[in-house]
Formats: structure tokens, C-alpha cells, sequence
């Protein structure tokens, strides 16, 4: 289960994330705006910006993903120095790649493995409690102010843009 709500589903996540940029790219193309502001841009002056908001996102899913199967030595390094739509693309896939690289039995010891934080002091989570109540809203958290950070900026792009497709029956 842990595996279908991690790397599924983060794996989905980025994919739309990843299609999001391109639109704020054909955005910017068509009403000639400097991509670099685009990238610059944030909801609030205490908030990342997009650029930022983009790396997080692709942290969250990497590093949860790496800890859920006691891979972090793993985990790709980034050094955040990302300045183009194309260089957020390349970490996008990048951590795709990665996640989607486990399989289901990567994740036989998840649910009741011990996640610890630096910023939790000497608690910890389940490995269930931590996809559910840290990992998937984090990841969340930093898509959906990517997503908001585009349609502030004009950005046509809408709920399904954010969900992706569906896997609808019948």
C-alpha cells in the first residue's frame, strides 16, 4: 500500500507538475514574459518561489520515498542551483526515475518502520503515520503553491491540470 501512495502516486504528482511548467512556459512564450521572473515569483515574501517550490517538491518525493525503504544514501543529491524551466525538468525526471526505480517489495518494512525528522527531536513516526501525515501533505503542500504561483501569474491552468488523469472504470 505504502509503495501505491508513494511512488505511484508522487511519481503521477511530478508528472503534472512537470506538464504545469510547460504551460507557465508556453504562457510566457506567448505573452512574452521573462521566464526567469515567472520562476522568481511567490505567493507571499515569506514564501519559496516557484523555483524553490519546484526543488521541494522534488525533495519531498525523493527523501520520502528514500526513507520509507532505508535508501537514503541513495536518494539523489541536488544542489538547488537550478535556474531554467529546463534545469527544473531535468531534476523533475531525475527524481522520477529514481522513485519509480523501487519496487512494491522495496516496501515489505515500510508501514512499521521508525521515521525520524531532524526537526522531531528524539521522536519519530510510523512509517505509516509518516506517508499519510508528513510525506503526501508536504509534497501536496509544495504542488499546490507551485500551482498557485502560475495561476497568480496568470497561468491557464486548472484542477485537472493538478489532479492528472484519472483512472476511471466503466
Amino acid at each position: 500500500m505504502l509503495y501505491d501512495l508513494t511512488v505511484k502516486q508522487f511519481s503521477k504528482m511530478l508528472t503534472n507538475l512537470s506538464q504545469i511548467l510547460v504551460k507557465a512556459e508556453e504562457h510566457a512564450s506567448d505573452k512574452k514574459l521573462d521566464m526567469a521572473e515567472l520562476l522568481n515569483a511567490q505567493l507571499a515574501p515569506d514564501q519559496f518561489n516557484l523555483c524553490r517550490q519546484v526543488q521541494a517538491s522534488c525533495d519531498a518525493a525523493k527523501l520520502a520515498v528514500a526513507r520509507l525503504t532505508d535508501n537514503v544514501e541513495t536518494a539523489p543529491k541536488h544542489e538547488d542551483g537550478e535556474a531554467t524551466l529546463a534545469q527544473l525538468q531535468e531534476r523533475i525526471t531525475s527524481v522520477k526515475d529514481y522513485i519509480e526505480s523501487f519496487s512494491e517489495a522495496d516496501f515489505t518494512n515500510a508501514s512499521d518502520s521508525q521515521q525520524k525528522h531532524p526537526r522531531w527531536g528524539d521522536k519519530h513516526l510510523t512509517g505509516y503515520d509518516f506517508t499519510v501525515q508528513y510525506a503526501i501533505p508536504n509534497l501536496c503542500f509544495h504542488v499546490s503553491t507551485a500551482y498557485s504561483i502560475l495561476r497568480s501569474n496568470g497561468v491557464s491552468i486548472g484542477k485537472m491540470d493538478y489532479l492528472g488523469s484519472l483512472p476511471f472504470k466503466g
